[in-house]
């Protein structure tokens, strides 16, 4: 049953949080450490919402974040060799929930929305900047896996302001 909350969430809180007491330091440390928040899409299709994700300038360009090796993303993206990484902005705060698990997807993930199919994976339509990138290794990394790829397209329009997850919640700049 959906609930009264703002964005029509399940839950007001995420069920699966570890209440804060019970966190370990190095966790605690993480959620001071403001990320923008991004979706990782594949072929196939698959995607991911992830907030630790870093770009390493370079010939080449690299895109690393860091993934849960379960998901599906994951499975499409190794099976593919290609991903895309898209920054999300505040307006996507329900996008960046469906692709964590966190809001409900009848019908799958890429049923609602307008989607630019791309070589790298789907695309929301709207977004003006996205990065399209070769997989060229992985490693496991904490309780995550490191993911390493290749930047070969970039799309870098006029966006707005990223959407930031910062101590467990979404924020904006300023």
């Amino acid at each position: 049953m959906m609930s009264d909350e703002p964005g029509g969430r399940i839950h007001s809180d995420d069920p699966f949080a570890v209440p804060e007491t019970e966190k370990s330091q190095v966790r605690r440390l993480r959620g001071r450490i403001a990320a923008t928040v991004t979706l990782w899409t594949a072929p196939g299709p698959a995607g991911l919402t992830v907030s630790s994700a870093m770009i390493a300038d370079g010939e080449p360009g690299r895109m690393l974040g860091l993934i849960d090796e379960e998901s599906d993303f994951w499975e499409a993206a190794s099976a593919a060799g290609r991903f895309a990484v898209t920054p999300l902005t505040p307006a996507d705060r329900q996008l960046a929930d469906r692709f964590a698990g966190l809001f409900p997807a009848p019908g799958g993930l890429f049923a609602s929305g307008d989607w630019e199919q791309t070589e790298y994976g789907p695309v929301p339509a709207h977004a003006t900047t996205w990065a399209g990138c070769a997989l060229d290794g992985s490693r496991p990394c904490g309780w995550a896996l490191l993911l390493d790829g290749v930047i070969e397209t970039v799309r870098a329009g006029s966006g707005g302001s990223p959407l930031i997850h910062y101590r467990g919640r979404y924020t904006e700049l300023a």
